[in-house]
């Protein structure tokens, strides 16, 4: 009724949360407080996203008679006849065919269809960007994911597919980017994408056949035209190809594991590790190998917990929360105490770098008062690791802003009622998130594991999106730079 006026604590909160809702629904007069209600929550459920339901405040109060309906149950098809014969006709034809496998191959429940088919096929199923959980990671046919620092075995199977078959994908662009210095997403291939939502088909990459569909329901229906086709019919089948494909596929897991290996035990000549220091990527690797296969992990943006997509594999799906590329700092925390609270009989997991952390630390007040045990890795490296990679590499190590004085975070969380554990030695990694997980589960105790480590950066989010700066004003003009950074890494150590 007042809303205008400059109230206590008004704000148009429907503006604000515009751009990160899936619809939005206002009640404007009392009698409709159950159909808007019955809305949101209807389209939360076929849009799978929040939705924001404004009531004001003074509508909360008299009576109103309501018939209140079940929820809306919408049901879903394979796709449309002309666009599923297409696809099938594609897919036949293909000799060197490859599966994207995406967000909406999870939330349709799909994963085992997308396994039987590409196990039909005998093609590598590749993963996009955070959503390494669309796939079963200890699959033979299983790639990793593809986007930021994700796997090579991936990116190449794609590079080298002749037919893309992304099931339940937006191809976002952020998630295709050149990685590793490669441009991998090939010009020549044949895309099927096959996604429930009319309004992502086609957006960011023109398909060649866009089939309008729920990912399992899709998956189901090609590898039952398969099976009544003649293997003679499919081309990916004949002489041997199944067979070739699988080693091929196998060599290149080989390759990137490998070279992955490498990554993680190089050590930077600019900087110190061990005797108190850990190598980010060392310190990733000895986390997975004790994260259980039920675990449900959320990862936070940030230079740290990004890296940690190519060395994350999941066996079961709707384990894996990534921030996605709203790329909102703080996510890590809230998301998997989210995820403990629907699943309490699953360990919860977070990684975040301690500038992220910083912002969503008094959650785990909310843990200790609601009991709703978690345990947090906090990678503290003293930066904002993100923003000091462009300051790097276009900037010429002139910082503005990104390096952080911290407390110690294993002590804050100890004087919040939660365990705090510090870990600078490679060998304490391991034991630290046991003995977390340990607690969590068995005693119902949040763990923050602050774990210290060097400066080393991986590759910028963004390389499109960042240019060397040219000074036009002369005083400035100092500063302008012919080249990156040589050393592709922060000059102030500090470790």
């Amino acid at each position: 009724m007042t809303k205008g006026h400059g109230g206590f604590q008004e704000c148009d909160t429907l503006n604000i949360f515009e751009s990160v809702v899936k619809h939005q629904a206002h009640v404007n007069n009392p009698a409709r407080m159950v159909e808007q209600t019955e809305r949101a929550f209807d389209m939360a459920m076929s849009e799978m996203g929040p939705t924001q339901l404004n009531i004001p405040r003074d509508y909360f109060y008299g009576d109103n008679t309501f018939k209140i309906h079940g929820p809306k149950k919408i049901e879903q098809a394979a796709g449309g006849p002309m666009t599923l014969d297409l696809a099938f006709d594609a897919l036949i034809k293909a000799k060197n065919p490859v599966i994207l496998s995406g967000g909406g191959v999870v939330m349709a429940d799909g994963v085992n269809d997308v396994v039987g088919l590409a196990e039909y096929l005998g093609c590598g199923v590749a993963s996009t960007y955070l959503h390494n959980d669309s796939m079963i990671g200890s699959h033979d046919l299983a790639l990793g994911p593809i986007g930021y620092l994700g796997s090579k075995a991936a990116m190449n199977a794609i590079n080298k597919a002749d037919c893309i078959l992304a099931i339940g994908s937006r191809l976002n662009p952020f998630g295709t980017l050149p990685q590793y210095g490669m441009s991998y997403w090939p010009e020549d291939a044949t895309l099927i994408q096959v996604d429930r939502d009319p309004k992502r088909l086609g957006l960011t990459k023109r398909a060649d056949i866009e089939v309008c569909g729920d990912a399992r329901l899709f998956a189901q229906e090609m590898l039952n035209r398969l099976k009544a086709k003649s293997e003679a019919d499919v081309e990916c089948l004949k002489g041997g190809q199944k067979e070739a494909r699988a080693k091929g596929l196998k060599m290149l897991k080989d390759e990137w594991a490998t070279e992955l290996g490498e990554m993680t035990n190089r050590m930077d000549p600019l900087h110190k590790h061990g005797n108190g220091v850990l190598k980010p990527r060392q310190a990733i690797q000895e986390l997975t190998k004790v994260i259980p296969k039920e675990a449900m992990v959320a990862t936070d943006i940030g230079n740290s917990c990004s890296v940690a997509h190519g060395y994350l594999a999941f066996d079961e799906p709707r384990n894996f929360l990534g921030p996605m590329t709203f790329g909102n700092c703080g996510y890590a925390s809230p998301a998997v105490t989210g995820a403990k609270v629907a699943r309490p009989d699953k360990p919860a997991i977070a990684l975040c770098g301690e500038g992220a952390w910083g912002m969503q630390m008094m959650d785990t007040l909310t843990n200790i008062r609601e009991n709703i045990p978690i345990t947090v890795c906090v990678f503290n490296n003293g930066q904002w690791g993100a923003e000091k990679k462009n300051q790097v590499l276009w900037f010429g190590d002139r910082y503005v802003g990104v390096d952080l004085q911290n407390p110690s975070f294993a002590e804050i969380a100890k004087a919040m009622g939660a365990e705090g554990i510090k870990v600078d030695e490679i060998d304490q990694v391991g034991p630290a998130l046991q003995k977390a997980l340990d607690m969590q589960m068995k005693e119902g105790k949040t763990t923050v594991i602050e774990l210290i480590t060097s400066r080393e950066l991986g590759d910028p989010f963004r390389r499109d999106a960042m240019k060397l700066p040219k000074r036009m004003l002369q005083k400035y003009k100092h500063t302008s730079l012919d080249a990156e950074s040589a050393t592709q890494q922060p000059v102030n150590t500090r470790f």
